[in-house]
C-alpha cells in the first residue's frame, strides 16, 4: 500500500548514496543488499551443505535501456557482495564487479554462490514473462540450488533510492527495506492543501509539525538534527570536490569536467553583478561528481542531486543562515518531495524528467523561502512555481549517461528555484494554480509522455 505523505520524511528523501542515478545505481544496490539479507536469514539455512548454488538477475524496461550507463550491474554486483551505497566506500564498490568476473562467487556467510556479471546478470526487455512490466525499473532476483529455481523476488526501483516488493499475488507491498509504525500521528496530512491547513491550525512552523511527527514515527528531533548534519556536510564535501577536480567524465562520451575552470573564473565577491554565476556552477559541481560515481545526496534523486545543494551554499553565503536553518530548509523541502513522490512521481522512467529536476526545483524554491523567512502560502506558491515550469520535461539523457543534458539542467534548475523562491516572497502568496492541482497534471503529462522520452535514451537529445 502505498504511504501518505506525512509518513515519508526528510531522510526518506535525502539519501547519502553514490552516482550516477538513484534510481539504477542506488535502489538496484539497495535491492541487491536486500535480497542477500533474505537469503541469509530465511532461504540459505534451508539449503544443504553439498548443495551448488547459482544467483542470477535480471533487469528490465528502462534498466536494461540505460542500466550500463547508469552503472547499474556494478551496483548490483555490490550489493550481492554485502556492500552499503552510503556506508562503502566508492572504490570498494566499483571494484566488487570486475573481481566477480575473475572470481565469481558470492560469498554469504559459509555458502559460497555462484554469479559471473558477464553471464548471470540479464538485460531484458519491456515484458516480463510475456506480461507488462509492473514498473519502468523492475529487477528479478533468482537462487538457483542443484539448477531448480530455489527462491526469486521480484524488486522494484521507484526513483531517490526507494525500492518496492512485488508479492505473490503481483501487488506492490510498499518499500522493501522500512517498516511502517502503526501510530498516530500528531500532524497527518497527505495534500499540500492539508499541510498548509495544519501549519495553519497549529500555528507551529512547517518545520516543527515534522519534527513533531518524526518523533511520533521514532526519530527524535536530535537525531533528525545530526542526522540532517551529515547530510548537509555531504552536500557541502561534494561542492568542494567539484571544483577542485577536473579531468574527463567517464562513460565514453568525453565530457570535460567544467566546474573547476568556471570556479576559478569566478570576481570577487565585491566585483560580482546581479548575474551570480554560483549557483549554476555549485549544481555543475556536484553533478559531474554524480556522473563520475561520487559520493552524492539524493535530493530527491540522483539526477537531481545538484540543485539543492546549489542553493543552500548560495544562500548561505549571501544571507550567512545558519546550521539550524539550513536544517529547517531541507526538512520543508522534503514535505515537497514526499507530495511529488506521493501524487505523481520522483522517476525519471515513470514520468520524465519533471519528476526529477522539476520535483528539486520546487523543493528547492520551498525550502528556500521558509529559510528566508517566508510564510506557508509563501512556501507552497514558490513550489508550484517551480513544478509548473517544468512540466513535460523528458528524460532523455545521451548514451543513458547522467550528463547530457542532466548536468546543466541542474544548473539551470537551482536559477529557477532561487527566482521562485524570490518572486513568492515579493507577493502575499495567492496564485490561481494549487500545487495539489499542479501535480495531478504533471502525473497525467508523464502518463501521456512517450516511452522513449523517459530515461530509455531512445528518443529526443539521447540520439545526438
Amino acid at each position: 500500500m502505498k504511504l501518505q505523505a506525512d509518513r515519508i520524511g526528510p531522510l526518506d528523501m535525502f539519501k547519502i548514496g553514490v552516482g550516477p542515478s538513484s534510481s539504477h545505481t542506488v535502489g538496484p544496490m539497495v535491492a541487491a543488499l536486500q535480497f542477500r539479507k533474505v537469503l541469509e536469514e530465511r532461504v540459505l539455512p534451508q539449503v544443504g551443505d553439498d548443495a551448488r548454488l547459482r544467483l542470477e538477475v535480471e533487469l528490465y524496461g528502462s534498466l536494461s535501456a540505460t542500466g550500463v550507463g547508469h552503472g547499474t550491474d556494478g551496483a548490483v554486483c555490490a550489493g550481492l557482495q554485502g556492500l552499503h551505497p552510503r556506508f562503502s566506500q566508492t572504490d570498494d564498490i566499483w571494484a566488487v564487479m570486475p573481481a566477480l568476473e575473475k572470481e565469481p562467487t558470492v560469498l554469504i556467510g559459509d555458502f559460497k554462490l555462484t554469479f559471473q556479471p558477464t553471464e548471470h546478470l540479464k538485460w531484458l526487455g519491456w515484458t516480463m514473462d510475456v506480461k507488462p512490466l509492473p514498473h519502468p525499473n523492475t529487477m528479478r532476483f533468482r537462487l538457483f540450488e542443484n539448477e531448480l529455481l530455489k527462491f526469486e523476488q521480484i524488486i522494484l526501483s521507484v526513483g531517490g533510492g526507494f525500492i518496492e516488493r512485488l508479492d505473490a499475488a503481483g501487488s506492490r507491498t510498499g518499500s522493501a527495506d522500512t517498516e511502517e509504525p502503526d501510530v498516530e500521528l500528531p500532524y497527518p496530512f497527505n495534500t499540500a492543501e492539508e499541510f498548509l491547513a495544519v501549519c495553519a491550525r497549529s500555528g507551529e512552523t512547517p518545520w516543527n509539525v515534522i519534527i513533531a511527527n518524526q518523533e511520533v514515527l521514532g526519530l527524535s528531533e536530535a537525531e533528525l538534527r545530526k542526522q540532517l548534519d551529515a547530510i548537509l556536510d555531504t552536500m557541502d564535501d561534494c561542492i568542494e570536490r567539484g571544483v577542485r577536480t577536473d579531468g574527463i567524465l567517464p562513460g565514453g562520451l568525453n565530457v570535460r569536467r567544467r566546474a573547476k575552470d568556471l570556479y576559478a573564473r569566478l570576481p570577487e565577491p565585491s566585483a560580482r553583478n546581479g548575474n551570480d554565476l554560483r549557483p549554476s556552477i555549485y549544481a555543475i559541481a556536484v553533478n559531474e561528481e554524480n556522473a563520475a560515481g561520487g559520493r552524492v545526496v539524493t535530493a530527491p534523486t540522483n539526477g537531481s542531486s545538484g540543485l539543492i545543494p546549489a542553493v543552500w551554499r548560495t544562500l548561505k553565503e549571501q544571507h550567512d543562515l545558519s546550521r539550524e536553518t539550513l536544517q529547517n530548509g531541507l526538512i520543508v523541502a522534503s514535505v515537497i518531495g514526499a507530495l511529488v513522490k506521493t501524487h505523481a512521481s520522483i522517476s525519471g522512467a515513470e514520468v520524465g524528467c519533471q519528476g526529477e529536476v522539476g520535483t528539486s526545483c520546487a523543493m528547492a524554491a520551498a525550502g528556500a523561502v521558509a529559510m528566508l523567512g517566508g510564510n506557508i502560502k509563501q512556501i507552497e506558491q514558490a513550489a508550484e512555481i517551480g513544478i509548473e515550469h517544468h512540466l513535460g520535461m523528458t528524460c532523455d539523457p545521451i548514451k543513458g549517461l547522467v550528463q547530457i543534458p542532466c548536468i546543466e539542467r541542474n544548473a539551470m534548475g537551482a536559477v529557477k528555484a532561487l527566482n521562485a523562491a524570490a518572486l513568492s516572497l515579493a507577493s502575499d502568496g495567492h496564485h490561481l494554480i494549487s500545487l495539489d492541482r499542479v501535480l495531478q497534471v504533471m502525473k497525467e503529462t508523464g502518463l501521456d509522455m512517450n516511452q522513449k522520452y523517459k530515461e530509455t535514451a531512445t528518443g529526443g537529445l539521447a540520439l545526438g
